[in-house]
């Protein structure tokens, strides 16, 4: 299961800049059983991609302004990003999805 990332971007935008220039390119979606990738016209099933990445973002005026920014990487080497609302889509995700995209957070105490 992916920690989430100390986040030291000032915002999403700038994150996403950052990831695309270290190489995460492809744009990511995710469906029922998989990722969707529309560049390469594949799809990947939670054993074929790893998070590498994970940064929340919590909008300033408007708590449903809240998103999670995914760094991905496929086995076949395919490197993107995913952007994804809490909880938005969890409800039409299987298990295994919902799964691999759990996020655990640490607590600084214990760290």
């Amino acid at each position: 299961m992916p920690i989430l990332q100390d986040n030291n971007y000032e915002s999403l935008s700038y994150a996403i800049e950052d990831l695309k220039s270290k190489g995460y390119t492809a744009d990511f979606n995710q469906k029922s059983e998989s990722l969707e990738c529309k560049q390469n016209q594949n799809n990947y099933r939670p054993e074929d991609f790893t998070i590498t990445h994970a940064y929340r973002f919590e909008g300033m005026s408007n708590p449903d302004d809240n998103s999670v920014l995914y760094g991905i990487e496929a086995a076949d080497g395919t490197k993107g990003l995913l952007v994804d609302a809490y909880g938005v889509y969890a409800d039409s995700l299987s298990e295994d999805m919902i799964e691999k995209f759990r996020v655990e957070y640490e607590d600084p105490d214990e760290v």
